[in-house]
């Protein structure tokens, strides 16, 4: 009990040390360079409280729970020798974990006002719905893909290096012929989807599966997954905006 309290204040010492460089600059600047009073001083205190709880409790959580499984779950998909099930419990990994993303949540809900606002759908509440489910589950999709491709990567041994560029060549082709309005929500897409649900869980299974595969390395063939899962939404975001433009 002593130690799992001595680990939790470690996490909780090392969010304040990670929020203290926030904290700095914003003082600073409202100081300093606004010379105004901070507004609402006790709401924001109790706010940053709760945000460095949130961020131990999350953080711990994370080593305590989500690394363990996401790694022993890939070692044991790996010695089942069933490469068809670790492949759809990647897809699923990829796709769960991305449909629950609180980011891509929020990107999902301000595209669809916007979209609305500017003609690109109908502006009533079930049209912004149906557009901010379907970019999500685009999203999802593609994130699923990708770690499938990332999987498959790690059990062949594929260079990285082509795959990415391959991609990265799809994505400017692709830009060329998408709609101008969702190019940008594509790139944004391709950057939510690497957030707080989506990385652990994807690296854990990458790092596990290297260490369960004779003659992969973890540190070479362990990562990359997330590079993955940041390219293809661009992709599919587009096809999801020529379809519905």
């Amino acid at each position: 009990m002593n130690h799992q309290l001595i680990v939790f204040l470690k996490a909780l010492l090392g969010s304040c040390k990670d929020l203290l460089p926030i904290i700095l600059v914003i003082a600073f600047f409202q100081f300093a360079v606004l010379q105004q009073a901070m507004p609402n001083i006790g709401d924001i205190l109790v706010g940053l409280a709760l945000v460095v709880l949130g961020l131990t409790f999350f953080i711990y959580g994370l080593e305590m729970g989500l690394f363990p499984i996401g790694e022993s779950m890939a070692q044991a998909f790996a010695k089942k020798g069933s490469i068809s099930w670790l492949l759809t419990f990647a897809f699923c990994l990829g796709f769960g974990t991305t449909v629950a993303e609180p980011s891509l949540i929020a990107v999902a809900e301000e595209a669809a006002t916007v979209a609305a606002a500017g003609g690109i759908i109908s502006n009533t509440i079930e049209s912004q719905l149906a557009y901010a489910d379907g970019l999500r589950f685009t999203v999802a999709f593609a994130v699923g893909l990708a770690i499938v491709i990332g999987v498959l990567r790690i059990i062949r041994g594929w260079p990285i290096q082509y795959l990415i560029l391959g991609g990265y060549v799809v994505v400017v082709l692709m830009t060329i012929v998408a709609p101008s309005w969702i190019i940008g929500i594509a790139y944004d897409s391709g950057g939510v989807t690497t957030s707080t649900i989506t990385v652990p869980l994807v690296t854990a299974l990458g790092v596990g599966l290297a260490s369960a595969i004779k003659g992969r390395n973890p540190m070479i063939d362990g990562f990359g997954l997330i590079a993955f899962a940041s390219l293809t939404p661009m992709i599919f975001v587009m096809i999801y905006g020529m379809v519905i433009s």
